[in-house]
């Protein structure tokens, strides 16, 4: 990690040596939010959605962050000293240190950490051929909405997919609803429509699935946001996962059952070629802004 540059609290540094004291609320109660981007030709994807959203999580627990304004230029200025056009960036912001006790400390000082790491892309075979995952019961905190630190339940279910051999996993409520997967937007395709869980506090508001909604519109494929259910998923043509650094995967088996065929479908690869087209006119926009400013 010594490569990894990293700026916490406004202090640039390998992240390796990045050190924060034993009692931040972040490593003793989850009490902080945190953002991850993608970094195409050395920009930021989607920035303004990642940046929107980091602001409403840090509404939503209540932490005053002074420099949050700041951070789009300040991550991007990181991004620049690092050289890598390829990239992520992870944000984190706690609620900072405190004597220990539940309740908010009086005059907290958030914690905030962000670093770059080069990305090599592992997802692209995976995005050809299909992916598997696993059904597991959403054990999640009842604030899915918010992108806090809160990880233990999709850890746990995340790891059991492992063990089974799939790349993810398909978590659903006790009554039944599928919301979502471990670290990922969950979209299936039935009866001719695209169909996905609505907003609301089951699932996080996932910005490349802000992002595909847009793009299934402009391609005129019917969307159909409401709740699937666990006895729905053998109808289902085909089922596809989105997320940050995966960008679109399908998914061509549920625990043992393939999806329909078995095979990436054409819906999701309709999504996938408009994914491609987004990104290449996004970056052929941003370059032409940059030559005109010479």
């Amino acid at each position: 990690m010594s490569d990894i540059p990293a700026s916490l609290d406004g202090s640039i540094m390998p992240l390796s040596e990045a050190r924060v004291p034993v009692t931040d609320r972040g490593y003793l109660f989850g009490d902080g939010v945190y953002e991850f981007l993608r970094v195409y030709r050395g920009r930021l994807h989607l920035a303004d959605g990642h940046f929107r959203r980091l602001t409403r999580s840090l509404h939503e627990l209540g932490i005053r962050h002074d420099q949050a304004a700041t951070l789009p230029r300040r991550v991007q200025e990181l991004v620049n000293h690092s050289g890598h056009l390829e990239a992520t960036v992870y944000i984190q912001v706690t609620r900072g240190a405190a004597p220990r006790a539940h309740a908010f400390p009086d005059h907290p000082r958030p914690c905030e950490l962000f670093y770059v790491s080069p990305f090599a892309d592992p997802y692209a075979p995976k995005r050809a051929a299909g992916v598997g995952v696993s059904r597991h019961p959403d054990i999640r905190w009842g604030r899915c909405d918010i992108k806090s630190l809160n990880l233990l339940g999709n850890c746990l279910a995340v790891q059991a997919a492992k063990e089974a051999g799939n790349h993810e996993t398909l978590l659903h409520k006790d009554d039944g609803t599928v919301t979502e997967c471990g670290h990922s937007s969950f979209f299936a395709v039935m009866d001719g429509a695209v169909i996905t869980h609505p907003q609301g506090p089951r699932i996080l508001p996932g910005i490349t699935r802000e992002l595909i909604l847009e793009l299934a519109a402009s391609r005129n494929i019917p969307v159909r946001q409401r709740p699937l259910r666990v006895e729905e998923l053998p109808r289902c043509r085909e089922m596809f996962l989105t997320s940050t650094s995966a960008e679109i995967l399908p998914i061509v088996r549920v625990d043992a059952n393939p999806v329909h065929d078995g095979v990436p479908g054409p819906v999701t690869r309709a999504l996938q070629e408009a994914f491609s087209a987004h990104l290449a006119d996004w970056l052929a926009s941003d370059e032409a802004a940059d030559s005109a400013a010479i």
